[in-house]
């Protein structure tokens, strides 16, 4: 955010104590320091009414970083950003434009309960007009939220809430590394199965993948990181090669991006297919606050390994 408020003095924040608490999570730390109150604005507890403010600075020329504390609050601006937002350049007959970008704290973090848990991309993703991306890594947090920030149209950026501390190598400033969105990232090679997912699983996955080579089953991961648009092609490829899917992902089983993943396979990739393609997800109950409990909700490695035997019929 720095770099691009540097580099466009058009770039505001706007947010929940993004000034002088440094951001809830200290994404925003230094910013206030740097570029003074006028482009790093302390919003009240009031995201209907911050978002709509910035949605109308970008109507007219601006280009508004909007943090939520996190997206369980933006259901209250949920108008703003699906109404306005969203709407705007086709319903002005393309004469404007609304290059804001909504972003922060994504899914479960631990034992916030049900109504601080929720993974919105289900939401998000089903509106025309709206770009959605879920990093799972720093470059990729990056490169996508350089391009975010630069793009002319609405864009929801996910950031995973247990992902803050992932340590990771980022480019240079200088080296200015923009990620274009529709681009899924191959994250690793293998042959048995695809598995598809993007934002908090990423990491899980990756691990499982290590153990189960060990056992002489080959994953190959795909990190879909922009969810409309999507990368089919890449996914598609992929699954034409191995032949069998498991689709990974944080939010509930019914509907969503991963369904849309699982959509386009089978229209795709159909003849490739030698067994039906999968979900290992979210189960379908609002999160409870036990940890106990909400270890059982959330999707883990046992329900991805559970998922892959049956494709590849070790069951």
């Amino acid at each position: 955010m720095s770099e691009e408020m540097e580099r466009d003095d058009r770039v505001f924040v706007i947010g929940e104590e993004v000034g002088y608490y440094q951001g809830a999570y200290k994404v925003t730390q230094g910013l206030l320091e740097r570029f003074g109150e006028r482009r790093v604005v302390d919003a009240p507890i009031a995201e209907a009414g911050f978002a709509g403010l910035a949605v109308g600075a970008a109507m007219v020329g601006l280009r508004p970083i909007v943090e939520f504390m996190t997206w369980n609050f933006s259901l209250v601006a949920f108008d703003q950003i699906v109404n306005n937002a969203a709407k705007m350049h086709q319903m002005s007959a393309g004469q404007l434009r609304v290059p804001v970008v909504f972003r922060g704290p994504n899914a479960s973090a631990r034992q916030v309960a049900a109504q601080h848990s929720h993974a919105v991309e289900p939401f998000y993703c089903n509106v025309p007009g709206l770009r959605v991306v879920y990093p799972s890594t720093p470059r990729d947090a990056k490169g996508l939220l350089k391009t975010a920030i630069r793009d002319d149209s609405p864009v929801v950026f996910l950031e995973g809430e247990t992902l803050y501390g992932l340590q990771g190598d980022v480019p240079e400033p200088e080296a200015d590394e923009l990620i274009p969105f529709g681009s899924a990232k191959l994250v690793r090679e293998g042959h048995h199965v695809t598995v598809v997912s993007f934002g908090r699983p990423m990491p899980m996955l990756t691990k499982l993948a290590d153990e189960l080579e060990r056992e002489g089953i080959s994953l190959e991961l795909i990190d879909a990181r922009s969810l409309r648009p999507l990368d089919t092609a890449t996914i598609v490829a992929s699954v034409k090669k191995t032949n069998r899917c498991v689709v990974v992902h944080e939010h509930w089983p019914y509907g969503g991006p991963g369904a849309e993943i699982v959509d386009c396979v089978q229209r795709e990739a159909f003849d490739y297919l030698d067994a039906p393609i999968l979900r290992a997800s979210n189960l379908d109950v609002p999160m409870p606050y036990a940890l106990e409990l909400e270890n059982e909700v959330i999707v883990g490695p046992e329900r991805v390994r559970a998922a892959l035997r049956q494709v590849l019929y070790l069951d």
